[in-house]
């Protein structure tokens, strides 16, 4: 008897520290909110975009739609996954001439999350030209040895809108002076260079170019400087979203699709075809399988992510360096054979193409 109710006290000890580890997980689950993300190629200004470019966490049914605004401003509609507050966009022109698109503002309208885009040619003259987009928000931390994290700086010095660090951290931002802001993201730091940098504009009134100047990791954090130009190339104070991202996504930090690289293109005059180093800022997320880069001409840079290259799928691109240069994509990159070829990442000083240092991210639904 004493036997029996010794294994019926062990068996019932065993139930309960079961039961308290399924609750608790259930809790954390049900605690954390989910994250939310959408991307797409806008080709059109009115109607659906091109369904091969787009996908989100939204059910299956709904489709990004497009609506015009004024002279070279369309109104992205990601559904189903509004937020009242908060997230990051980024956004990057899809043409062969020297134009960029810039965010003018991101909310919520019913269910739904839509984005206002305006794109401009070199000296501030709006004209509409192809896009790709991504929108996401993320919550909650990474495992180990990941890391991701965002900043939206408001227009007018308006402090920051928005943010996000894997590490629970709070991220900072100080201005420098006009256009330039250093920014720290601390808790995402390596001993060298790790990772990729996505930079945006973000005015709803005036043109304005982005792009991450100076990268100056530590162990503690990640030191960024961001600079922004008006619609020639003077300084401007303005708004701005970044992300750096660290073996995830740019999607955010949620759980990452199977698909995904980015490379930073630091040697812009390499003939190529070469594999940017350290190898920690060209990452692919399916080894043995890279990244190369190889030269197409001045300021044209052929960038292919080997074994990634899955429909559907999104491509955002940010110079890199102190001065004015901008970068866009010549045309919407292709998948071949499993590869995702971008032909090519087109860099400018005003409307110059010129060799730039350019940061590259790639993603696939799958």
């Amino acid at each position: 008897m004493r036997q029996l109710r010794t294994v019926l006290l062990r068996f019932l000890c065993v139930a309960a520290m079961l039961a308290a580890g399924l609750t608790a997980a259930g809790t954390s689950a049900h605690a954390a909110t989910p994250n939310r993300w959408g991307f797409a190629v806008v080709d059109v200004t009115s109607g659906v975009p091109d369904l091969n470019h787009q996908a989100g966490s939204w059910p299956v049914g709904p489709t990004v739609t497009v609506s015009p605004g004024g002279v070279g401003q369309v109104f992205v509609r990601f559904p189903a996954i509004g937020i009242p507050t908060g997230g990051i966009v980024h956004v990057t022109a899809i043409t062969d001439t020297a134009q960029w698109c810039q965010v003018q503002k991101w909310s919520m309208s019913g269910a739904d999350e839509i984005v206002a885009v305006q794109c401009y040619r070199y000296g501030g003259v709006p004209q509409f030209a192809p896009f790709s987009i991504v929108f996401s928000e993320s919550t909650g931390p990474l495992p180990a040895l990941k890391a991701f994290g965002y900043v939206h700086w408001k227009p007018a010095g308006g402090g920051i809108g928005s943010q996000y660090n894997s590490s629970g951290a709070a991220n900072a931002v100080t201005p420098l002076g006009l256009g330039t802001w250093t920014v720290r993201l601390p808790g995402l730091g390596s001993s060298g260079l790790a990772g990729n940098i996505q930079v945006t504009s973000v005015d709803p009134a005036n043109p304005a170019r982005c792009k991450a100047s100076d990268w100056t990791p530590n162990p503690a954090e990640q030191k960024l400087v961001v600079r922004c130009h008006n619609a020639t190339n003077a300084p401007f104070n303005t708004g701005w979203n970044l992300t750096y991202q660290y073996e995830r996504a740019i999607t955010g930090a949620g759980i990452p699709p199977k698909n995904f690289g980015y490379t930073f293109d630091n040697v812009p005059a390499n003939p190529g075809p070469y594999m940017p180093v350290p190898p920690a800022v060209n990452y692919n997320s399916q080894p043995p399988f890279t990244n190369d880069i190889l030269g197409a001409g001045t300021g044209l840079r052929l960038v292919t992510f080997h074994g990634i290259g899955v429909l559907q799928d999104d491509v955002q691109v940010t110079a890199y360096g102190p001065g004015p240069e901008y970068c866009n994509l010549l045309t919407t990159w292709g998948t071949f054979g499993g590869d995702a070829v971008v032909r090519d990442v087109a860099c400018y000083n005003a409307t110059t193409r010129v060799n730039q240092p350019s940061f590259v991210t790639y993603v696939s639904v799958f």
